[in-house]
């Protein structure tokens, strides 16, 4: 089984004894359990991976000897998910199996037919949410770049990332093209819009081929919009060769 990763800062992991203290380091003795000798890795979540040993446990945390450290490039091309914003708990799961496959950042959007819109004195406590379900389903999946969770996005926000990906899908499914035919650029955005469950409305889906969107259906079967984009996803994944 591979080992637990933790969050540190980068300067943390220049030296060759890391102290991981604050509640990463009181997760990993206090509740993770765990002891001299064992295994840890550390990320600062951009692609810089410190493999340890727990040399020590202290008051609230871990002292760490550092026997390696490593580089991860960053992933390419980029998957970027827009997720129409869904009901309920149903937003920090899809953010949790989106990171988990291994989706670069997601852009929570306030669509038109959204049942759940964040409002402004709520704002940032739901988007703090989404990027905890993220950090922590990083951490899960052993992932050395953590995923961004964008601020919440306009319609007219999205439109202008459709105009600047390498390549945006707009998952529909009255769309001719299927996902599983499409051929992802080597580098660059793969923007993918996942609609609520009301779907894209005609003017939606307007501006976004008007930005260069390209309409593709996922399949045979209508998905909920908390599990549409991390089917997705792993269909873009694998035919970009990330999988």
């Amino acid at each position: 089984m591979s080992p637990p990763v933790f969050l540190a800062e980068s300067a943390q992991l220049a030296g060759d004894r890391v102290v991981l203290g604050g509640a990463e380091g009181r997760h990993a003795a206090t509740v993770r359990r765990l002891r001299a000798g064992e295994r840890v890795d550390l990320t600062d979540g951009a692609g810089l991976l410190a493999e340890c040993v727990v040399g020590e446990v202290v008051r609230g945390g871990l002292e760490l000897d550092v026997i390696a450290r490593r580089r991860e490039p960053a992933p390419t091309p980029r998957l970027v998910v827009v997720q129409a914003l869904p009901k309920g708990d149903r937003g920090e799961l899809a953010v949790e199996t989106m990171t988990e496959v291994g989706v670069d950042e997601i852009v929570p959007w306030a669509a038109s037919r959204c049942v759940t819109q964040w409002r402004p004195d709520r704002r940032e406590k739901s988007l703090g949410r989404w990027r905890g379900a993220a950090r922590e389903a990083a951490k899960q999946a052993r992932r050395c770049w953590l995923p961004e969770v964008a601020e919440l996005a306009t319609t007219a926000q999205v439109a202008d990332r459709v105009a600047g990906a390498a390549r945006a899908l707009v998952l529909h499914e009255g769309a001719q093209e299927p996902l599983s035919a499409v051929t992802p650029p080597p580098a660059g955005d793969v923007l993918l819009i996942v609609g609520p469950e009301g779907g894209i409305t005609d003017e939606e889906l307007h501006r976004f081929t008007e930005a260069g969107g390209v309409p593709t259906v996922l399949g045979p079967t209508v998905l909920r919009t908390s599990t549409a984009g991390v089917a997705a996803a792993a269909v873009l994944l694998s035919a970009c060769g990330r999988w």
